[in-house]
């Protein structure tokens, strides 16, 4: 009897034993399982860490920029323009613009250089004798800059104004640093001389470096490079977004509603989801394609036009908001149409009063994540000409323009890489800003707007 309870309690002991080895090993499965799982997540946002500091250490600098603070006289001797013409009684508007014209012509002659020039020599008369190196000083821009604003307020003529006027590109980089300075001279853009006083304004505190505005302000521009702002790509980018936001967005969730709530269930209603998810994974570089085939070769839409983009965008977007939608609406309780159904509400008035409003929030995340998404596309604004270099800040979503991702594309190439290496990674700032205010409005609707049951 004493041997048969001996066995059954070394079984009994081996059993315990087994089963906790058995639990031994499980949890150190499921530790190791979550230390694998926590540091996948300390790479990736390491990686994002070092992702972003490499963007902002480069591209914060563009935000501040080297100027010149002078006192500009508008001597009316250089300006000889006369005063701008008014119209008379008997004189017809095409003869009045024709007058204007001419004005502006003559103001367009003028020597706006020896302007610049005689500004610097008034604060510093030392450098009189330097007078053909000082232009090299400003950038191209400055000078019609100071013409539009004697276009504008023709009462400067033979006034004197402060002004802080844009350094050149090459003096910008090299007061700052970004230029070996040690390299001979045949392989610097300035001058030995222009460096010199370049030098000497800066130590005297009348070449400083200041915020940029210009860069929020200002459109592309390749005859002044220091003058180059993303105003235009930042427009042709808003008013892309807007046609995508009117025209993906309502016939998104109006497909995927009539998809998961309305439609039969039959091979040709299966054939058409088949093909929205397949689009959805499409390389965007055909959409490009088909824009470019469609919108331009055959209905003739304007090149380069925000119009377009925002139509080619909006094909690429199209997938993702039903698919979205639809898991929104699938995720709303059966019990919710149900309920609905059994007390007398029509399929309509089930799918718009009771179950759309508790899908919204899904509905809004997915939409907007949509349009982040074809926010930072590239490849097909490059097949519709949108890499075209546009000088002008659009005003309607017809007009030719660029975009912030195609402007990346291009300063990423220019050949002034030690300017424009930190204005591109300032672009890059400028729109990974924009997609996290994105991405943080659809998490605070979802949020706002969410119903819990």
């Amino acid at each position: 009897m004493s041997s048969t309870m001996d066995s059954a309690a070394d079984k009994r002991d081996q059993i315990q034993s087994r089963v906790a080895n058995s639990l031994r090993r499980r949890h150190a499965k499921e530790k190791r399982f979550k230390m694998f799982g926590l540091a996948a997540v300390l790479i990736g946002l390491a990686f994002v860490a070092v992702l972003f500091v490499s963007i902002f250490s480069r591209g914060l600098p563009a935000f501040w920029q080297s100027s010149i603070t002078l006192d500009v006289y508008f001597d009316p001797q250089i300006l000889d323009v006369g005063p701008p013409p008014e119209q008379r009684q008997d004189e017809s508007p095409r003869d009045f613009e024709q007058r204007q014209q001419s004005w502006r012509t003559k103001l367009t002659m003028a020597n706006w250089n020896e302007v610049l020039q005689n500004a610097l020599i008034d604060a510093k008369p030392e450098l009189e004798e330097h007078r053909r190196s000082l232009r090299k000083l400003f950038t191209n821009g400055e000078k019609y800059r100071l013409r539009d604003m004697v276009a504008e307020q023709p009462s400067l003529i033979g006034q004197t104004r402060s002004i802080d006027l844009l350094a050149d590109a090459e003096v910008d980089v090299w007061v700052r640093g970004n230029i070996d300075r040690s390299l001979p001279d045949e392989r610097l853009q300035l001058s030995p001389e222009v460096r010199r006083i370049a030098d000497q304004l800066h130590d005297e505190g009348i070449l400083n470096v200041s915020f940029n505005t210009v860069l929020f302000t200002n459109s592309d521009s390749r005859s002044s490079p220091a003058s180059a702002g993303l105003a235009g790509a930042f427009m042709g980018s808003l008013f892309m977004m807007m046609v995508v936001i009117c025209l993906a967005v309502p016939v998104g969730v109006a497909s995927a509603i009539y998809l998961e709530e309305f439609a039969p269930q039959n091979k040709f209603v299966d054939l058409i989801e088949v093909n929205i998810n397949n689009l959805a994974a499409v390389p965007s570089i055909v959409f490009g394609l088909l824009g470019a085939s469609i919108f331009i070769n055959y209905l003739r839409l304007p090149l380069s036009a925000p119009l377009v983009g925002g139509l080619v965008l909006s094909l690429m977007t199209l997938p993702t908001v039903i698919i979205t939608t639809r898991s929104a609406l699938k995720a709303v309780p059966p019990s919710i149409r149900q309920a609905a159904l059994a007390l007398g509400a029509s399929r309509v008035q089930t799918v718009f009063q009771q179950v759309l409003p508790l899908a919204i929030p899904g509905i809004l995340t997915g939409s907007i994540i949509g349009v982040a998404q074809a926010l930072g596309e590239t490849a097909p604004l490059l097949l519709i000409g949108m890499n075209a270099f546009v000088a002008n800040i659009p005003a309607t979503p017809f007009e030719q323009s660029t975009a912030l991702p195609v402007q990346i594309y291009l300063w990423q190439g220019n050949e002034m890489r030690n300017f424009f290496e930190a204005r591109t990674s300032a672009a890059i700032i400028v729109l990974v800003l924009m997609m996290i205010t994105l991405n943080a409005l659809a998490i605070w609707l979802r949020k706002k707007f969410e119903t819990r049951w």
